[in-house]
């Protein structure tokens, strides 16, 4: 019985192969190794190709100066004849011409042609190769017998032939017309061997490749060098990041000196820190005002259920009157509670989390407000003067921020006082005719959970101005709060909108 795995065991997930990716520094001198590479071998490779041509091109000039004055019926150094040589050559090459044997021959002396070539050969009208004594044979190719019927001027390429001494070898041909005494027409082939132009090429080839070798191990570590020196700003920038992510410490700065890409980054980080420290610092100081506006009627609500507590325990019914007062304080307490828990839910809310806008008719806003502002201020006078007036926003927010404001100017007006309010133009006013704000004062009425001394004994939060300052701001509009004339002050509201309802 061959074991096997449990049924039901759990079969252990594949752990899926771990790919480890070089290091930018790496990856930089790679890349810097790879293209003075790169360009190394195509240096060595054009430098190679030229002397090439230029080996071959010497080899041609030295073909083409034998093949200057081919030999013609007017004789060696006559007309069409060529230098003299030539005229030494000629009868060795009608003989050939005229026994045309296709192996290479040995006359027995030394019988070379002169000239600085290694195999001379004639080839006849019908494309035959006929030997030269001592002087080795070749190929024949269809150009070298286009050539001996007169179908082309010359054939100037690269082949294969034996030299006198028997040894196959490499050459280089040049095929050019000739004309025998009685008229008879041929072509002369004449061959250097390769070896002058392939062995320099070989060595040249050899130090070509060791010059790239030593270049790409130059580059290698020029590479790595400059890698290091580019990343070190990236290295330092490194261990401020690992610093401020093991200590929190965001107010940790980069040095950031000149205008490099490196040094904006470095700007681009120290502003992304100051903007998170002072993040943090606004979230820090909201949690401690919180808490202290929090404790004020936490701590009341607790002495007054501890009042009812106590005299349910101890069996002695408090006064009707006292009972009365202690539950009025406790709903003021719980009405303030909810109040401040709204206002820092409002404040909470980020400010990219942006409400849907929809047309909102700011009128009416307006009208239910001073509704619930009159209710708010019973021996309160509320005047209200409203025009048409149609914005973009939510309209939740919009509302809540003209209670703000109506509440403000309730919460500050003597007793039998009057509050205007009018929205004309797209602009709301409030006037209240209480004691005013002080010239010092209204820098910071828009601020969270600022009180004026003189308001800090009235019920509120602090965060009613601040609410209604973001809520304007967040639909384009303007907000101030000014002293008015004869007393009191007064709060102006501009939103961008029409006096027409919009889709």
């Amino acid at each position: 019985m061959t074991a096997g795995r449990r049924p039901g065991a759990a079969r252990a997930p594949r752990r899926p192969p771990v790919t480890r990716r070089l290091t930018l520094r790496a990856r930089m001198a790679l890349l810097t190794a790879a293209a003075v590479a790169l360009a190394v071998a195509v240096c060595a490779a054009a430098g190679w190709y030229l002397t090439r041509n230029q080996l071959y091109h010497e080899l041609d000039r030295r073909l083409g100066a034998f093949s200057a004055g081919p030999p013609g019926p007017g004789g060696p150094g006559g007309p069409g004849g060529g230098p003299g040589r030539m005229a030494r050559m000629l009868p060795e090459l009608q003989e050939a011409l005229r026994d045309c044997r296709s192996v290479a021959t040995s006359s027995g002396t030394d019988g070379r042609l002169p000239g600085p070539y290694e195999i001379t050969q004639v080839v006849d009208a019908r494309g035959r190769g006929c030997t030269v004594p001592d002087a080795g044979s070749l190929k024949v190719t269809a150009a070298d017998a286009a050539v001996a019927r007169g179908d082309s001027d010359r054939a100037l390429h690269d082949g294969t032939g034996v030299n006198s001494s028997g040894k196959s070898e490499d050459v280089r041909i040049l095929t050019y017309p000739a004309q025998a005494s009685d008229g008879t027409p041929f072509a002369v082939s004449v061959a250097i061997s390769l070896d002058e132009v392939e062995g320099p090429l070989d060595n040249l080839a050899l130090l070509l490749v060791a010059v790239t070798a030593l270049g790409v191990l130059v580059s290698a570590a020029a590479g790595l060098m400059i890698a290091r020196a580019s990343l070190r700003p990236v290295d330092e920038l490194t261990g401020v990041v690992e610093h401020i992510a093991r200590t929190e410490d965001l107010g940790t700065r980069i040095p950031a000196e000149g205008t490099d890409e490196i040094a904006r980054l470095s700007r681009s980080f120290n502003a992304m820190t100051s903007a998170l420290a002072a993040s943090r610092d606004r979230q820090q100081q909201l949690i401690a005002d919180a808490g202290h506006e929090l404790r004020t009627p936490l701590t009341s609500l607790r002495t007054n259920i501890d009042l009812l507590l106590r005299a349910e325990a101890t069996g002695r019914d408090l006064p009707a009157a006292a009972r009365h007062n202690l539950m009025v304080s406790v709903k003021a307490q719980m009405q303030e509670l909810s109040s401040l828990v709204g206002d820092l839910l409002e404040l909470a809310r980020p400010d990219e989390a942006e409400p849907v806008l929809e047309t909102v008719a700011l009128h009416d806003v307006v009208d239910r407000a001073v509704e619930r502002a009159r209710l708010r201020g019973p021996g309160l006078t509320v005047r209200a003067d409203t025009e048409p007036w149609y914005v973009r926003g939510d309209p939740a927010s919009l509302e809540r921020a003209v209670v703000n404001l109506l509440d403000n100017a309730v919460k500050f007006s003597p007793p039998a006082g009057t509050v205007t309010v009018r929205l004309a133009g797209g602009e709301l006013t409030v006037r209240d005719h209480g004691p005013g704000i002080p010239a010092a004062d209204l820098p910071h009425v828009f601020e969270r959970f600022w009180r004026s001394p003189s308001a800090r004994s009235l019920p509120g939060s602090g965060l009613g101005l601040s609410i209604v300052a973001r809520v304007v701001g967040e639909m384009g509009g303007r907000v101030a709060l000014e002293p008015a004339e004869g007393g009191g002050a007064l709060a102006r509201v501009r939103l961008p909108g029409t006096g027409e309802p919009r889709d």
